[in-house]
């Protein structure tokens, strides 16, 4: 784990490195673009050959590759109540948060009497995608495809890796049909993307795509923008606790632990103005890390993505926070009143001692995809209201004509765009 304190003499240095914006992992551009290139040009025996080498699904034909009513059947046999339970708990959380950020319907009047307004509507076919790799992601099931049927988005198409021979854990499967979705294909990384965005023979493209994913995946959406709309940037997970004297150093390590167990390039950082509560920090991850069961990911992830860092003074903790722009800020403070309105990058904020991210990731209610990599300083978390396309109305009757017409006219003449003003003038001259 780096520790960096602001006695060093690299101080500096160090803190402009964890000033971040987002840009590609050396090396996976241009192996995205290879994969995005192949799924366009050979479809689904792209898919199938890409399924195969990297998640050994053994596919033999594209019909595998979707999920059929008889694995969905047999998913729901294969759970228990109590975990059906907890899904189902989640599942109204994510749903009754999302419906409130729903955008509605509205007119009124402008100065010149014309009437304007916004019409949200569903888009009509939207991609999600739900990451697989070393654990089920059954908590982003609800936190993207409940987002989509709480839109009323009617084709709701889920990719998600498979795992050996093709099988998808069945907690996730029945999350996924639960929570609204109308498709699921067994089919992850950057081809997943690309078959959502192009379409194949088995998947009919979609007009805009969701969810989190690895680097590859998050460098698939960036490629693909323009030819559908995306989300955000949501890559590997991070977690930065900002903290006073006043924090527990035995949750903030467990909140570390728990982001560590991720494993890979997830990020996990303590910014503190105590040194005191830096190093219980310290002390109570070498002591808890031992309970757990994922050593691997927890090793990994300490040596490769874990910092501390004490700062001179809080003030200055906060803009590192904002430099950093993590996923996921834990804020620990005895004034937090004063201090949430100057955090301006995070993705989702934690309050105080008794707020475990963990609870976020699976049950408060808000989507737990958020910007990753620095991408926060620019995108927000995923809303419900991101489901919905945006149109304008506007009618003008001879009264609003009559007023908006000269006005008009003068920026047609500023602009050189006669036949613009004419339009205008001309519903006013004839009457």
């Amino acid at each position: 784990m780096r520790i960096i304190r602001y006695t060093q003499k690299n101080y500096t240095s160090e803190l402009r490195k964890l000033n971040r914006r987002y840009s590609p992992p050396e090396g996976v551009e241009q192996i995205v673009r290879e994969i995005l290139e192949a799924v366009r040009s050979r479809g689904d025996d792209a898919l199938m050959d890409y399924s195969n080498r990297f998640d050994k699904a053994g596919f033999t034909c594209a019909e595998q590759i979707r999920v059929s009513p008889e694995e969905l059947k047999q998913a729901e046999e294969a759970l228990d109540e109590k975990t059906k339970r907890a899904i189902a708990a989640s599942r109204k959380n994510v749903t009754d948060f999302a419906k409130k950020s729903l955008r509605k319907d509205w007119t009124g009047k402008n100065a010149q009497g014309a009437l304007v307004g916004e019409r949200y509507l569903p888009f009509q076919r939207v991609g999600i995608y739900v990451p697989g790799g070393t654990a089920p992601l059954v908590s982003t099931s609800n936190m993207t495809v409940c987002l989509a049927a709480a839109a009323a988005c009617p084709e709701i198409v889920v990719a998600t890796p498979p795992g050996p021979g093709g099988v998808v854990n069945p907690a996730l499967l029945y999350a996924l049909r639960e929570a609204g979705a109308t498709e699921i294909y067994k089919v992850g990384g950057a081809q997943a993307m690309a078959a959502l965005s192009y379409g194949s023979k088995t998947i009919r493209p979609v007009l805009k795509i969701y969810g989190p994913g690895n680097s590859f995946v998050v460098e698939a959406k960036r490629q693909l923008f323009g030819v559908v709309a995306v989300d955000l940037l949501p890559g590997p997970s991070e977690v930065v606790t900002l903290s006073d004297a006043s924090g527990n150093p035995a949750y903030i390590a467990a909140d570390m632990l728990a982001q560590a167990e991720h494993g890979g390039d997830s990020v996990m950082g303590l910014v503190t103005d105590s040194e005191e509560l830096l190093e219980s920090v310290r002390t109570e991850i070498a002591k808890q890390i031992k309970t757990l069961s994922r050593q691997a990911q927890l090793q990994k992830a300490l040596s490769d993505s874990a910092w501390m860092v004490l700062v001179k003074s809080f003030d200055d903790g906060v803009a590192l926070v904002n430099a950093f722009a993590p996923e996921h800020l834990s804020l620990i403070v005895r004034n937090e009143n004063a201090v949430v309105p100057l955090i301006t990058t995070s993705g989702a904020i934690f309050l105080g001692n008794d707020s475990p991210v963990a609870v976020g990731d699976f049950l408060a209610g808000p989507s737990h995809e958020l910007p990753t990599g620095g991408a926060g300083k620019s995108f927000p978390g995923l809303t419900a209201d991101m489901f919905q396309r945006r149109t304008s109305i506007v009618r003008l009757d001879q009264e609003s004509i009559r007023k908006s017409a000269p006005i008009v006219e003068v920026f047609a003449k500023i602009e050189g765009l006669d036949a613009h003003g004419r339009s205008a003038t001309i519903r006013v001259d004839q009457r």
